[in-house]
């Protein structure tokens, strides 16, 4: 097979949840843990850092592997989902998975799959593994897909496991409130392993708690390790100011991630320096500013209040749940424009009242659907929106939402692209 029929391959014969939904999703770990003795344990061949959180594990983790490749390490990085290419889940310090290794791998062990049955995600975490065994990194950091504790990637036991947030996202899968949703991110602590938490959030301080508490583990907060002292976008850079209040000293930085929400991100991933650094890993405070201040360089990231365009501005981020939507409106408020114009579309699995109450009445709308079997019709989509005063047209397809979008807009105005991290995908 070539690189086209490969991918064709795997999303059309194994089970994909971001374009099928919960029918991909499994409640176990049986096929993972299958797949690991296969490959005979490849991840016990490096170090590894584990990333959850409903909001932010993504902007994390890129930011994370940027430090360490800053500081000379040979870094492998496991995300998702993709937007333009699917060897973007897989990298080693930047650089995506060449296409003959995915043929290879595929070739290799579609008779095991085949065997296995497993879901596209299960695979891609042993291609993963396997890669970064084979090319031996150094470390790798490895972001959670869904929930935590029955995802593929809590097979590892890292040097530290990080939580973001928690906020309401899969609620078909992960349960209906934010203390059943914190449980199940906090299924990544691992005994004696420190676990550091993005956000303090009242609800959940009780469950990480119990959970740090039962695996005899130091459990961190980032806000109480850092304060933001400032932030602004100035000259298409996020300038902060943070205090680590424990040296009672200040970092500034430039960083090329624009999203005011970063702010949280960056602090949390600096956390994860400091407990790197604590357990011996060697990293000049030069390699830990450079990496921050250029993570989209290092790492290739995408869609996090990302400009498409110009003239008129388009600007589009992966946020898709009510916390995510809450920091992009924010963002929006804080711009100069003369018409807001909303490409929006969203999938069908999620009840999306919430964010239809947030996103601005205001807004010239533009519905839409992604090419995937999941997103939500565009046309019960604009029906849906119209009770909440939300008013456009519908169309087919991203592109075509987008290219009317630009024809209407004047030279000051906004367009911004979002609702799903897979309408995104067809824009960046």
């Amino acid at each position: 097979m070539n690189y086209k029929e490969t991918l064709d391959y795997m999303f059309t014969k194994l089970p994909m949840y971001q374009r099928t939904g919960k029918a991909a999703y499994k409640a176990d770990l049986d096929t993972t843990l299958a797949l690991d003795e296969y490959f005979n344990h490849p991840h016990k061949n490096f170090k590894t850092i584990h990333v959850a959180g409903t909001n932010g594990k993504g902007s994390v983790s890129h930011a994370v592997a940027s430090v360490l490749k800053s500081a000379g390490y040979k870094v492998g990085l496991y995300t998702s989902p993709h937007l333009r290419d699917f060897r973007e889940r897989i990298k080693i310090n930047g650089e995506m998975i060449p296409e003959n290794q995915v043929i290879k791998f595929i070739d290799a062990h579609r008779g095991k799959f085949e065997e296995l049955c497993p879901s596209f995600f299960e695979m891609t975490v042993a291609m993963a593994f396997e890669f970064f065994a084979d090319q031996k990194v150094d470390i790798a950091v490895v972001e959670v897909g869904l929930g935590g504790r029955l995802d593929s990637t809590n097979i590892i036991n890292p040097l530290v496991s990080v939580i973001t947030n928690i906020s309401k996202d899969h609620t078909n899968l992960l349960g209906n409130d934010i203390i059943q949703i914190a449980g199940e991110k906090a299924g990544i602590i691992k005994m004696e392993v420190p676990v550091i938490i993005g956000e303090k959030q009242e609800e959940t301080v009780p469950v990480f708690e119990r959970f740090s508490a039962d695996k005899n583990t130091e459990l961190i907060y980032a806000e109480e390790k850092y304060e933001v002292k400032s932030s602004e976008l100035r000259d298409n850079q996020r300038q902060i100011v943070y205090k680590n209040l424990g040296k009672k000293e200040e970092i500034s930085l430039n960083c090329d991630l624009l999203g005011t929400y970063q702010v949280k991100n960056i602090r949390t991933a600096l956390c994860v320096c400091d407990e790197l650094i604590r357990q011996g890993l060697k990293m000049e405070n030069r390699a830990i500013k450079h990496g921050l201040s250029n993570i989209v360089k290092e790492t290739g990231l995408l869609g996090r209040w990302y400009t498409v365009s110009k003239d008129p501005l388009v600007i589009c981020d992966t946020g898709h749940n009510v916390a995510g939507i809450k920091e992009i409106i924010s963002q929006i408020e804080t711009l100069n424009y003369g018409n807001l114009h909303m490409v929006f579309g969203v999938v069908d699995d999620k009840n999306i009242d919430d964010i239809l109450k947030l996103i601005p009445k205001n807004a010239n709308y533009y519905f839409t659907r992604a090419d995937i079997p999941r997103a939500l019709d565009q046309n019960i989509l604009a029906e849906k929106a119209k009770g909440f005063g939300l008013n456009g047209n519908t169309y087919e397809t991203v592109s075509l939402a987008l290219k009317s979008a630009k024809d209407n807009s004047s030279e000051n105005d906004l367009i911004f692209v979002g609702g799903s991290t897979f309408v995104v995908a067809e824009v960046v």
